[in-house]
């Protein structure tokens, strides 16, 4: 199994703040974001790479076991190892063996496969398991005891932002029986839902739901934070503008003499409330004001008689 490593595809130093990190992901995220390279399976695999670089790098704990792995593996190679030798399930079993956990150990990449999710095989070999109890074996979901039963297990499934907005579902198999589990909407990263009575001896399965970060959005709770473009000459005189929510675009009238950064509350606008769907939280916009780059004579004429007069 290669190893990622997720500095270099965010472009960052090991050292970076989470600041940096945030503002790496977020440029590279709207380069390669579907939305702007319909039908580009490249940049599709480019845009999960980011995410699943961000989604370690972001997470203080996750950065943490993964900087573990990153010095291992680094003194391994340093003392002549061939990186192609590296045993990650010892490294894994090791690591995890001083916390004594009492969870389950799963093929993570057979079950990412089930649950339809999308991280790649050295993500969930890292972070998709944990514990002792059983391991798969043969057809997916298939498992064989191997020192207890466990009641039950968890595992990550990855979700688009706009799933998490409207709420989806996804396919879970084992062994004949295939079973369509409901994410509600308004889950967010973190989320657990359980599916009970269908893992191995009647244990209850716990999908830990992930939600891949969208660069228009930044989530907080159940509101969203966005930026929305306003040219000079609206801010200045007033007008309306088509802001993105993720309900749609939505006019937004804008006063004469906004101020750049000013911030436009959206009621309504923000995630569904996943104990209550029909409620929502708000999006706060922030408006970013842009200036024109080029100016013809006439147009410069008028700026310097617009300077003139505010002296």
């Amino acid at each position: 199994m290669e190893y990622k490593d997720y500095y270099k595809t965010l472009g960052v130093s090991r050292s970076a703040s989470e600041d940096e990190i945030k503002k790496a992901y977020r440029k590279l995220a709207m380069k390669y974001h579907p939305d702007r390279n319909p039908g580009n399976k490249e940049a599709e695999d480019k845009f999960k790479e980011i995410n699943e670089a961000n989604e370690v790098l972001s997470d203080s704990k996750k950065r943490a076991r993964y900087d573990q792995l990153g010095d291992s593996y680094s003194q391994f190679q340093e003392g002549g190892g061939n990186p192609n030798n590296f045993n990650w399930n010892d490294w894994v079993s090791q690591s995890q063996g001083s916390a004594g956990s009492g969870g389950v150990r799963v093929d993570a990449s057979d079950f990412e496969d089930m649950f339809g999710g999308g991280f790649s095989d050295f993500f969930s070999s890292i972070f998709g398991g944990g514990g002792a109890g059983f391991s798969t074996s043969g057809r997916r979901g298939q498992a064989r005891p191997v020192q207890q039963r466990p009641r039950t297990y968890q595992q990550n499934v990855q979700i688009q932002f706009m799933e998490a907005y409207s709420g989806t579902t996804r396919l879970l198999q084992i062994d004949d029986r295939r079973i369509e589990v409901k994410i509600p909407a308004g889950a967010k990263t973190g989320t657990k839902v359980r599916v009970a009575g269908v893992g191995p001896n009647n244990s209850d399965v716990y999908l830990v739901v992930e939600v891949v970060s969208d660069p228009r959005y930044e989530r907080k709770g159940d509101d969203l934070n966005s930026e929305f473009q306003v040219d000079l000459y609206t801010a200045v005189l007033g007008g309306e503008i088509k802001v993105p929510t993720p309900k749609g675009e939505v006019l937004l009238n804008i006063p004469p003499g906004t101020q750049p950064g000013r911030v436009f509350r959206l009621t309504g606008r923000g995630m569904p409330k996943m104990k209550n769907p029909s409620q929502f939280g708000d999006l706060f916009a922030r408006a970013k004001v842009t200036l024109p780059t080029k100016l013809n004579a006439k147009q410069k004429e008028l700026f310097e008689q617009i300077k003139t007069l505010a002296e």
